[in-house]
Formats: structure tokens, C-alpha cells, sequence
């Protein structure tokens, strides 16, 4: 077996390691405070969610209207990644319909190779069709790519979407400290659907 392949064997057991860990910390019983805390941190998630539209519409100004003709929008205002060869993200987010809260999400993903650094992103998913609608809502979740490519959005020079872009069945904002981000591969995250 060679080092490589050694190391990354490493590497996905420290990864599995960490999410069963996580995992465990989570699986404990509610009590009254908990559930307070919950109730605030929703509120505060639903703001991020509103902050997190307010921006990209006035960094993009025409996703508004890509927006308005969306069957939902999916946002993430915040999703974490740090990475040391093994790299993980996630995020807590919501799904709006028509302007209004359909329901609360969690996005996650992993990857390994040879990387290492921390940041923190904001995704908006436009999904346009019913069909990718419904994908995201079923109660087995959506993995990005599996079955339907999302298009982050390219933004030209002129500060517009490109045309190929804005025709797809699902299209992707990816947002920084510094701006909308290009480049982006989402392909791999999972979209889970959280039980109220």
C-alpha cells in the first residue's frame, strides 16, 4: 500500500470519525432552555436568510428577478468549511416559497486531498423548475450534482449574468466577504431537509 493511499485512508477515518462525533453530541434530550434556544436561533437564522437576499440582490441586481420567477429559493448564509487534507463544510439554511419560510435545511460536504484553510460562505440556490423543487424537498434529500447539475452563476464583465447561466433548471449564488465567488464546484454537498 503506498503513503498516499495510506494517508487518505487515514484521512477518511478522521473524517468519519469527526461527523460520528458530531453526530453523537447532537443525540441528546430537549429540555425547556434548549428549546428556547432553538426558537432564537431560528429567528436569527430566518434574519441571515433575509440579510443574505437583501445582498445578493444588490450585488446582482438581475437575480431579483430570476428570483421572482423561481419556484424556490434554498439559502445558506453561512456555510463553514475548514479543511487539513481532510476538509468538511456545513451550513444551516431555509427554503422560501412565494417570499415565505417552507422549511429548515442543512447542507454538508466532504473532500480529501492535499489542502488546508478555513472560510466561511453564503449559498443561494434558485431552483426554477418544480421538478428541482421537489428534489430538495423529498425526505431522502438532494445531493448537489447526483442527479441535476446546478450552474453557478457566471457573471460577466458588464456585471450580468450570462445567458447560459440564467437558463438552467437550478442556479447557484456563491458569496464571500469580498463578493460573488466564480469557479465554484457545489457538486457533492448534501441538502437534507431538518425535522421541525
Amino acid at each position: 500500500m503506498t503513503s498516499i493511499t495510506a494517508w487518505r485512508r487515514f484521512a477518511l477515518g478522521l473524517a468519519v470519525a469527526t461527523l460520528t462525533v458530531g453526530g453523537l453530541t447532537a443525540c441528546t434530550t430537549t429540555s425547556t432552555g434548549d428549546r428556547q434556544s432553538n426558537v432564537e436561533q431560528r429567528q436569527q437564522l430566518d434574519q441571515d436568510i433575509q440579510q443574505t437576499l437583501s445582498r445578493l440582490y444588490r450585488s446582482v441586481p438581475q437575480a431579483r428577478s430570476m428570483a421572482n420567477e423561481a419556484q424556490g429559493i434554498l439559502v445558506f448564509p453561512g456555510v463553514l468549511g475548514a479543511s487539513f487534507i481532510v476538509g468538511a463544510s456545513h451550513g444551516d439554511g431555509g427554503l422560501l416559497m412565494d417570499g415565505t419560510k417552507a422549511g429548515y435545511y442543512t447542507t454538508t460536504s466532504g473532500s480529501i486531498g492535499f489542502q488546508a484553510g478555513a472560510q466561511s460562505q453564503a449559498i443561494v440556490y434558485l431552483l426554477m423548475t418544480e421538478r428541482a423543487l421537489n428534489r430538495v424537498r423529498s425526505d431522502n434529500g438532494w445531493s448537489v450534482g447526483a442527479s441535476a447539475g446546478v450552474a453557478v452563476a457566471d457573471i460577466g464583465a458588464n456585471g450580468q449574468i450570462t445567458n447560459d447561466t440564467a437558463n438552467q433548471e437550478v442556479v447557484a449564488f456563491v458569496m464571500n466577504n469580498q463578493g460573488i465567488q466564480g469557479g465554484v464546484s457545489l457538486n457533492g454537498a448534501k441538502i437534507t431537509k431538518v425535522r421541525p
